[in-house]
Protein backbone atom coordinates (compact mmCIF):
# COMPACT_ATOMS: atom_id res chain seq x y z
CA UNK A 1 0.00 0.00 0.00
CA UNK A 2 1.67 3.23 -1.19
CA UNK A 3 1.27 6.08 1.30
CA UNK A 4 0.92 10.13 0.62
CA UNK A 5 1.88 12.43 2.96
CA UNK A 6 2.84 9.87 5.42
CA UNK A 7 -0.97 8.84 5.47
CA UNK A 8 -2.13 4.90 3.91
CA UNK A 9 -3.43 5.18 0.57
CA UNK A 10 -5.68 2.85 -1.63
CA UNK A 11 -5.88 2.91 -5.32
CA UNK A 12 -9.31 2.54 -7.05
CA UNK A 13 -9.95 1.82 -10.48
CA UNK A 14 -13.89 2.35 -10.97
CA UNK A 15 -14.29 0.99 -14.37
CA UNK A 16 -18.08 1.07 -16.02
CA UNK A 17 -19.73 0.83 -19.57
CA UNK A 18 -21.20 4.65 -18.84
CA UNK A 19 -20.02 7.46 -16.91
CA UNK A 20 -19.14 5.29 -13.50
CA UNK A 21 -21.27 7.67 -10.92
CA UNK A 22 -22.55 5.11 -9.03
CA UNK A 23 -19.10 2.86 -8.45
CA UNK A 24 -17.26 6.43 -7.21
CA UNK A 25 -20.19 6.71 -4.82
CA UNK A 26 -20.07 3.28 -2.97
CA UNK A 27 -16.23 3.69 -3.14
CA UNK A 28 -16.27 7.00 -1.15
CA UNK A 29 -19.29 5.57 0.98
CA UNK A 30 -16.93 2.72 1.92
CA UNK A 31 -13.87 4.84 2.43
CA UNK A 32 -15.13 7.27 4.53
CA UNK A 33 -15.68 4.41 7.19
CA UNK A 34 -11.35 3.65 7.24
CA UNK A 35 -10.91 7.75 7.59
CA UNK A 36 -8.20 9.17 7.38
CA UNK A 37 -6.62 6.45 4.75
CA UNK A 38 -6.78 8.38 1.22
CA UNK A 39 -8.08 6.99 -1.54
CA UNK A 40 -7.04 8.30 -5.34
CA UNK A 41 -10.24 7.22 -7.07
CA UNK A 42 -9.27 6.65 -11.12
CA UNK A 43 -12.48 6.18 -13.23
CA UNK A 44 -12.19 4.44 -16.63
CA UNK A 45 -16.05 5.53 -18.00
CA UNK A 46 -17.72 4.64 -21.11
CA UNK A 47 -15.88 1.54 -21.51
CA UNK A 48 -16.56 -0.77 -24.62
CA UNK A 49 -14.41 -2.77 -26.20
CA UNK A 50 -12.21 -6.03 -24.08
CA UNK A 51 -8.90 -4.09 -25.18
CA UNK A 52 -9.84 -0.98 -22.85
CA UNK A 53 -10.60 -3.96 -20.33
CA UNK A 54 -7.05 -5.20 -20.43
CA UNK A 55 -5.01 -2.01 -19.93
CA UNK A 56 -7.05 -0.97 -16.82
CA UNK A 57 -6.20 -4.89 -15.53
CA UNK A 58 -2.27 -4.22 -16.25
CA UNK A 59 -2.80 -1.01 -14.43
CA UNK A 60 -4.31 -2.02 -11.74
CA UNK A 61 -1.66 -4.89 -11.24
CA UNK A 62 1.62 -2.54 -11.71
CA UNK A 63 -0.29 -0.33 -9.13
CA UNK A 64 -1.48 -2.61 -6.68
CA UNK A 65 -5.60 -1.56 -7.30
CA UNK A 66 -8.49 -2.47 -6.64
CA UNK A 67 -11.23 -2.45 -9.36
CA UNK A 68 -14.34 -2.06 -8.75
CA UNK A 69 -17.13 -2.13 -11.73
CA UNK A 70 -20.35 -1.81 -13.02
CA UNK A 71 -20.51 -3.23 -16.21
CA UNK A 72 -24.44 -3.76 -17.75
CA UNK A 73 -22.95 -5.33 -20.92
CA UNK A 74 -22.63 -9.14 -20.22
CA UNK A 75 -19.54 -9.65 -22.56
CA UNK A 76 -17.99 -6.94 -20.52
CA UNK A 77 -18.86 -8.34 -17.22
CA UNK A 78 -17.55 -11.50 -18.22
CA UNK A 79 -14.25 -10.01 -19.67
CA UNK A 80 -13.16 -8.12 -16.71
CA UNK A 81 -14.26 -11.31 -14.34
CA UNK A 82 -11.64 -13.40 -16.59
CA UNK A 83 -8.92 -10.55 -16.88
CA UNK A 84 -8.82 -10.19 -13.29
CA UNK A 85 -8.60 -14.28 -12.44
CA UNK A 86 -5.91 -14.40 -14.80
CA UNK A 87 -4.16 -11.17 -13.20
CA UNK A 88 -4.67 -12.02 -9.58
CA UNK A 89 -6.32 -8.33 -8.69
CA UNK A 90 -8.86 -7.39 -6.38
CA UNK A 91 -11.85 -7.57 -8.57
CA UNK A 92 -15.58 -6.40 -7.61
CA UNK A 93 -18.50 -6.94 -9.40
CA UNK A 94 -21.06 -4.09 -8.36
CA UNK A 95 -24.12 -4.48 -10.56
CA UNK A 96 -23.93 -8.18 -11.82
CA UNK A 97 -24.68 -10.53 -8.98
CA UNK A 98 -27.76 -8.29 -8.17
CA UNK A 99 -28.78 -8.08 -12.46
CA UNK A 100 -28.36 -11.42 -12.43
CA UNK A 101 -30.94 -12.42 -8.96
CA UNK A 102 -33.39 -9.75 -10.87
CA UNK A 103 -33.34 -11.84 -13.97
CA UNK A 104 -34.01 -15.25 -12.08
CA UNK A 105 -36.82 -14.22 -9.32
CA UNK A 106 -38.57 -12.05 -12.55
CA UNK A 107 -37.86 -14.25 -15.52
CA UNK A 108 -37.11 -11.30 -17.59
CA UNK A 109 -34.01 -10.22 -19.26
CA UNK A 110 -32.39 -7.04 -18.49
CA UNK A 111 -32.03 -4.32 -20.83
CA UNK A 112 -27.96 -4.42 -21.29
CA UNK A 113 -28.59 -0.95 -21.92
CA UNK A 114 -25.59 1.45 -19.90
CA UNK A 115 -26.68 4.91 -18.12
CA UNK A 116 -30.70 3.94 -18.33
CA UNK A 117 -30.20 5.76 -14.59
CA UNK A 118 -28.94 8.93 -16.20
CA UNK A 119 -32.11 9.04 -18.63
CA UNK A 120 -32.65 12.88 -19.33
CA UNK A 121 -35.91 13.37 -18.10
CA UNK A 122 -37.31 16.38 -15.52
CA UNK A 123 -35.29 14.38 -12.54
CA UNK A 124 -31.95 14.50 -13.90
CA UNK A 125 -32.12 18.18 -15.25
CA UNK A 126 -33.49 19.62 -11.42
CA UNK A 127 -30.11 17.79 -10.23
CA UNK A 128 -27.86 19.06 -13.13
CA UNK A 129 -29.67 22.87 -12.39
CA UNK A 130 -28.95 22.18 -8.47
CA UNK A 131 -25.16 21.52 -9.49
CA UNK A 132 -24.45 24.14 -11.34
CA UNK A 133 -26.24 26.54 -8.58
CA UNK A 134 -23.79 24.80 -6.45
CA UNK A 135 -21.06 25.34 -8.28
CA UNK A 136 -21.95 29.23 -8.62
CA UNK A 137 -23.11 29.98 -5.33
CA UNK A 138 -20.10 28.21 -3.64
CA UNK A 139 -18.31 30.65 -0.78
CA UNK A 140 -20.85 33.43 -1.23
CA UNK A 141 -19.45 34.27 -4.39
CA UNK A 142 -22.36 35.81 -5.18
CA UNK A 143 -24.52 36.35 -2.18
CA UNK A 144 -27.93 36.62 -4.54
CA UNK A 145 -27.55 32.57 -4.06
CA UNK A 146 -28.53 33.02 -0.71
CA UNK A 147 -32.39 34.24 -1.51
CA UNK A 148 -32.72 31.53 -4.34
CA UNK A 149 -31.16 28.60 -2.25
CA UNK A 150 -33.49 25.68 -0.55
CA UNK A 151 -30.74 25.31 2.23
CA UNK A 152 -27.99 28.10 2.91
CA UNK A 153 -24.63 26.45 4.81
CA UNK A 154 -22.56 28.78 6.79
CA UNK A 155 -19.41 28.02 9.09
CA UNK A 156 -15.62 28.35 9.29
CA UNK A 157 -13.76 27.05 6.78
CA UNK A 158 -12.98 23.42 6.38
CA UNK A 159 -16.30 22.37 7.89
CA UNK A 160 -16.75 20.75 4.61
CA UNK A 161 -19.68 23.40 3.03
CA UNK A 162 -18.79 22.80 -0.39
CA UNK A 163 -18.84 18.70 -0.27
CA UNK A 164 -21.84 19.28 1.85
CA UNK A 165 -23.20 21.51 -1.22
CA UNK A 166 -22.13 19.13 -3.63
CA UNK A 167 -23.47 16.06 -2.10
CA UNK A 168 -26.85 17.93 -1.41
CA UNK A 169 -26.97 19.37 -5.12
CA UNK A 170 -27.07 15.64 -6.33
CA UNK A 171 -30.46 15.37 -4.07
CA UNK A 172 -31.71 18.13 -6.12
CA UNK A 173 -31.27 20.55 -3.36
CA UNK A 174 -30.40 24.09 -4.42
CA UNK A 175 -27.63 24.97 -1.60
CA UNK A 176 -25.75 27.89 -1.27
CA UNK A 177 -22.68 28.09 1.62
CA UNK A 178 -21.62 31.40 3.50
CA UNK A 179 -18.38 31.36 5.01
CA UNK A 180 -18.06 32.97 8.22
CA UNK A 181 -14.68 34.94 9.32
CA UNK A 182 -14.64 37.41 12.06
CA UNK A 183 -13.11 39.95 9.62
CA UNK A 184 -15.69 40.07 6.69
CA UNK A 185 -19.62 40.18 7.96
CA UNK A 186 -22.12 38.11 6.36
CA UNK A 187 -24.41 39.19 3.65
CA UNK A 188 -27.61 40.98 4.95
CA UNK A 189 -29.65 38.64 2.36
CA UNK A 190 -28.52 35.73 5.29
CA UNK A 191 -30.14 37.60 8.30
CA UNK A 192 -33.83 38.20 6.32
CA UNK A 193 -33.99 34.34 5.89
CA UNK A 194 -36.59 31.82 7.48
CA UNK A 195 -33.98 30.32 10.08
CA UNK A 196 -35.32 26.93 8.58
CA UNK A 197 -33.44 27.62 5.64
CA UNK A 198 -30.03 27.77 7.33
CA UNK A 199 -27.82 25.19 8.64
CA UNK A 200 -24.75 26.20 10.91
CA UNK A 201 -21.90 23.67 11.00
CA UNK A 202 -19.14 23.69 13.93
CA UNK A 203 -16.86 21.25 14.59
CA UNK A 204 -14.34 20.36 17.03
CA UNK A 205 -11.38 22.91 17.62
CA UNK A 206 -8.52 20.49 18.25
CA UNK A 207 -10.14 18.50 15.13
CA UNK A 208 -10.46 21.34 13.04
CA UNK A 209 -6.47 22.22 13.88
CA UNK A 210 -5.63 19.00 12.37
CA UNK A 211 -7.80 19.53 8.86
CA UNK A 212 -6.10 22.74 8.79
CA UNK A 213 -2.43 21.87 9.36
CA UNK A 214 -3.21 18.78 6.44
CA UNK A 215 -4.80 21.58 4.14
CA UNK A 216 -1.19 23.88 4.42
CA UNK A 217 0.91 20.74 4.31
CA UNK A 218 -1.03 19.80 1.00
CA UNK A 219 -0.81 23.21 -0.57
CA UNK A 220 3.27 23.31 0.68
CA UNK A 221 2.58 25.98 3.18
CA UNK A 222 4.33 25.81 7.04
CA UNK A 223 1.54 24.40 9.09
CA UNK A 224 2.18 26.82 11.89
CA UNK A 225 0.49 29.85 10.06
CA UNK A 226 -1.75 31.61 11.93
CA UNK A 227 -4.91 29.78 10.01
CA UNK A 228 -3.99 27.08 11.80
CA UNK A 229 -3.35 27.92 15.30
CA UNK A 230 -5.72 27.00 18.23
CA UNK A 231 -5.96 30.83 18.95
CA UNK A 232 -7.33 31.33 15.39
CA UNK A 233 -9.69 28.40 15.20
CA UNK A 234 -11.22 29.63 18.64
CA UNK A 235 -11.31 32.91 17.50
CA UNK A 236 -13.28 31.84 14.41
CA UNK A 237 -15.61 29.59 16.39
CA UNK A 238 -16.83 31.86 18.72
CA UNK A 239 -17.64 34.32 15.82
CA UNK A 240 -19.70 31.84 13.91
CA UNK A 241 -21.35 30.61 17.02
CA UNK A 242 -21.96 34.24 17.94
CA UNK A 243 -23.82 34.48 14.51
CA UNK A 244 -25.45 30.93 14.38
CA UNK A 245 -27.20 32.34 17.47
CA UNK A 246 -28.44 35.58 16.01
CA UNK A 247 -29.54 33.81 12.63
CA UNK A 248 -31.47 31.34 15.33
CA UNK A 249 -30.56 28.35 12.66
CA UNK A 250 -30.19 24.65 12.91
CA UNK A 251 -26.95 24.05 14.03
CA UNK A 252 -24.40 20.58 13.58
CA UNK A 253 -21.45 19.44 14.57
CA UNK A 254 -19.24 17.80 11.48
CA UNK A 255 -16.10 16.83 13.89
CA UNK A 256 -15.30 13.12 12.90
CA UNK A 257 -18.84 12.71 10.34
CA UNK A 258 -18.81 11.66 7.32
CA UNK A 259 -20.12 13.90 4.89
CA UNK A 260 -22.86 11.63 3.96
CA UNK A 261 -23.56 11.32 7.58
CA UNK A 262 -23.89 14.75 8.06
CA UNK A 263 -26.02 15.26 4.86
CA UNK A 264 -28.43 12.95 5.77
CA UNK A 265 -29.17 15.00 8.88
CA UNK A 266 -29.83 18.17 7.15
CA UNK A 267 -31.72 16.25 4.82
CA UNK A 268 -33.58 14.62 7.81
CA UNK A 269 -34.28 18.56 9.47
CA UNK A 270 -35.16 19.85 5.83
CA UNK A 271 -38.27 17.36 5.33
CA UNK A 272 -39.73 17.46 8.87
CA UNK A 273 -40.22 21.32 8.49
Amino acid sequence: MAKENGKPEVIVYVVSDAAGDTGELVVRAAIAQFHPIHADIRRAPFVTEDSALERIVEQAKLSQAIVLYTLVIPHLRDTMRKLAGESGIAAIDLLGPFVETLEQRTGRKSRQEPGLNHVLDADYFRKVEAVEFAVKYDDARDTSGVTKADIVLVGVSRTSKTPLSMYLAHQKFKVANVPLVPELKPPEELFKLPKRKVIGLTIDTSYLNVIRKERLKALGLPNTAAYATTHRIEQELKYAEEVMSQLGCFVIDVSHRAVEETASLIMEYVRGQ
